[in-house]
């Protein structure tokens, strides 16, 4: 196994790098310590073809700007809160409204926007990189000084392993994520309409016209959201409007690694699994994706080009004490793991 590390640039100061992680399998990592960008994820197919199965930009410029998350970690909230609002110990905090009328992915300036203390490790697992974050008292609206360490570790069984870490000095709520756009057949080449999807989940949250939770779990059966079989992500599409933008209720008991979800793609063989601590995944299926986005290869990226399976707890949670709670104590610690694990069909 192996890691290294390049300059990736300079921002207001700040000196920006690009890690690589390598496994034996020719599996290989890109990440770098703005917005914890996964800029490259290389996998090998059932015939040992290498393509690059993550969406994402050539230059870091195109990061600066971009507005779709493209590989992201998101925090300090990822998904939605309502109007940007929520009371916490009798106290009310107003946070930005950047998606609409309500709150989006941590703010203006998530963790998708900053910079990252980063430093490479190697251990018995595998090679990885730590990145660390101090998101003050105040930031974007938030309570406490949160102290943030996310880790990711590649290993010789093609998983990639992402290690959620968290402190506060003061009660918060955070609900931490990865925003990877991908896409089993390679980025640029096509849409993801023909992989097969599989979801743990017997139960999504319902939602308003603003893709709040409305607090009710519905059941995804008899409906276009069931995906407890293998299900082409295509097949039932049109009849969902807008396309998949939905937070999967996961079947689990207690807080232990479950199950969230499969994808395969018949073509070159590749199958992701995801298993998470999380008790939610929203599935995204690239639905704002429109050509505008010149990708690494110089495709432009069309609608639903990559779908995106974000490990998380629920849309709103603070506004919805029947959820699970996204409350973090003084004295507590926030953690949580995210699994991704590629193999082959």
């Amino acid at each position: 196994m192996n890691i290294t590390k390049i300059p990736y640039g300079n921002l207001g100061g700040q000196e920006l790098f690009q890690f690589t992680l390598e496994n034996k399998n020719n599996m290989t990592v890109k990440i770098i310590n703005f917005g914890g960008i996964i800029t490259s994820l290389l996998v090998p197919d059932l015939t040992g073809k290498i393509d690059d199965v993550v969406l994402g930009y050539k230059d870091l410029d195109d990061y600066l700007t971009d507005q779709f998350y493209l590989g992201t970690l998101i925090g300090r909230f990822g998904n939605r809160i309502a109007k940007g609002h929520f009371v916490l110990n009798g106290k009310e905090y107003q946070l930005a409204r950047n998606d609409g009328e309500n709150h989006l992915h941590g703010g203006n300036v998530g963790f998708n926007r900053v910079v990252w203390e980063a430093d490479e490790f190697s251990n018995g697992q595998g090679v990885g990189v730590e990145l660390s974050y101090l998101a003050k008292d105040g930031e974007e609206g938030y309570p406490g000084n949160l102290t943030t360490t996310v880790r990711f570790l590649l290993n010789n069984q093609n998983e990639l392993i992402i290690n959620y870490l968290a402190t506060t000095d003061q009660p918060t709520i955070i609900n931490l994520t990865h925003h990877s756009y991908f896409n089993l057949k390679g980025e640029g080449n096509g849409d993801i309409l023909e992989h097969e999807l599989m979801i743990n989940a017997d139960r999504y949250t319902a939602v308003d016209e603003g893709l709040i939770p409305t607090g009710e779990l519905k059941p995804v059966e008899n409906t276009p959201l069931d995906f407890t079989t293998w299900q082409p992500i295509g097949a039932r599409i049109e009849k969902i409007s807008g396309g998949y933008d939905h937070n999967y209720v996961l079947n689990r008991k207690g807080s232990e690694l479950t199950l969230a979800a499969s994808v395969r793609e018949p073509r070159s063989g590749r199958v992701m699994t995801v298993h998470t601590t999380q008790p939610g995944m929203q599935f995204y299926s690239g639905n704002s994706l429109d050509g505008s986005l010149t990708g690494k290869r110089g495709v432009k990226y069309g609608k639903h080009s990559g779908f995106c399976l974000e490990t998380q707890h629920f849309p709103d949670s603070p506004n919805h004490p029947e959820f699970p709670s996204t409350v973090l104590n003084p004295g507590e610690l926030y953690q949580q793991t995210t699994i991704y694990h590629f193999t082959t069909v």
